[in-house]
């Protein structure tokens, strides 16, 4: 015969555990949606002004359809160091101006390479060409040689002050490493367009443009490409960056 108290007791562990699950359930589900949240927003509600950025990796790129995709802005690579250029920079250009997007140029800066040199490579690539963003200078350590971080902030002061001499705005990209290695105590001054994948970059840091994903999938681009918001309104960027 069983006993009352077994079955009590049975029923008792049985409910507890099931209590139990139930609380750690509701305790991921909501866990999962912090995470989500730091991980950073970029729904439109959030960042109504969206860009991409290209260069040859991507291939040809149908920018009328990236344009229908709800992207606003483009970033495109023109030159890399003292004399590599693009082999896209010009298809891309005519086709985003076409496409009636936000157009802005960007050069992978070369650690161990002159600054000036680097802005004249720069500037003859863009000559002629009308641009609705600033001039973008890619620093970054990945792809580069290593050299001291003195040497890099002088060779990019270099760049700058060549490249401001001649009238450019100069915005200065870069990952989170790359901002406390070079730009925080040298370049705060400047335009940031900050990489953070997935989170939002500290509330200290002042940006103009975040970079959240290398991954998106946008009509108009062959597989992966890089996905940029803006830190503000429509209105903000159209005052800022807005094409003539």
């Amino acid at each position: 015969m069983k006993k009352k108290g077994h079955i009590s007791l049975k029923w008792w562990v049985g409910g507890t555990m099931g209590v139990l699950l139930v609380i750690l359930t509701v305790l991921l589900v909501w866990a999962v949606r912090i995470a989500y949240f730091q991980r950073g927003d970029v729904s439109r509600g959030r960042y109504p002004v969206a860009g991409i950025d290209v260069s040859a990796h991507n291939g040809a790129v149908d920018f009328a359809r990236v344009a229908e995709d709800s992207v606003s802005f483009v970033f495109i690579k023109a030159t890399e160091g003292a004399s590599f250029k693009d082999r896209m920079w010009e298809a891309n250009y005519a086709g985003a101006r076409a496409a009636e997007l936000a157009v802005g140029a960007y050069h992978f800066f070369r650690f161990d390479m002159n600054g000036t040199m680097q802005a004249l490579n720069l500037l003859q690539s863009i000559e002629g060409k009308r641009l609705d963003l600033p001039l973008v200078i890619d620093v970054e350590d990945d792809g580069n040689p290593e050299v001291s971080p003195e040497m890099v902030v002088v060779r990019l002061e270099e760049m700058i002050s060549y490249l401001e001499e001649r009238g450019e705005t100069v915005m200065l990209y870069t990952n989170m490493n790359g901002y406390h290695k070079y730009v925080r105590e040298w370049f705060s001054d400047y335009p940031l367009w900050i990489c953070r994948l997935a989170y939002r970059p500290p509330e200290e840091i002042e940006w103009q443009i975040w970079q959240a994903s290398h991954t998106r999938r946008v009509g108009g681009v062959s597989g992966d490409v890089d996905y940029n918001v803006f830190a503000g309104s429509r209105e903000a960027f159209e005052r800022s960056f807005g094409s003539d």
